[in-house]
């Protein structure tokens, strides 16, 4: 028999642990907590509220996460949790961890700028190509291989990238 965990017997920062373990599924190297897609972990009696914000409202990987989250709790032994989901305040690259943007640019998507506080573009611009660092980048259509990227080419090594915009 599995013994289910309760919230009086599990801390929010175990919580925050197994969260972290959750990959976003559009880009696997980085997980849930680190995107800043997890805003909040409570505990209210015996449940445990997961508090998420999209990317972008509409994301469809959302639905995704929300039962890779609900898996997660389930094989750690946790089944009395809800997941709420806020739109407001709308989430910003600005909950992304240095951490997150370092793994984005080694996965060869440029992270976001946020030195350009998007003002230069919509949506701002890389600094540079994450494969050969040049500054020489030519933007191709504002968006990527999903909506919360564009998608650039590099002049110089002539290969295509994602941008991960900035909002």
């Amino acid at each position: 028999m599995i013994n289910e965990t309760t919230s009086a017997s599990i801390s929010a920062n175990t919580v925050w642990d197994y969260l972290s373990e959750v990959l976003d599924p559009e880009v696997p190297v980085l997980n849930v907590v680190e995107l800043g897609i997890v805003r909040k972990v409570e505990f209210n009696n015996e449940e445990i509220i997961i508090t998420i914000t999209p990317t972008y409202s509409g994301c469809p990987a959302m639905s995704v996460i929300e039962s890779d989250i609900v898996s997660k709790m389930k094989e750690k032994n946790i089944s009395n949790l809800s997941i709420k989901t806020v739109l407001s305040p709308a989430w910003t690259t600005d909950w992304m961890s240095k951490e997150a943007k370092g793994k984005l640019k080694e996965y060869g998507i440029a992270p976001p700028n946020k030195d350009h506080t998007c003002t230069d573009q919509l949506f701002g611009e890389p600094d540079e190509c994450p494969f050969c660092n040049s500054s020489n980048t030519e933007l191709k259509s504002q968006f990527g291989s999903t909506a919360c990227k564009s998608l650039y080419v590099c002049n110089d090594c002539k290969e295509p990238f994602d941008y991960f915009k900035c909002h």
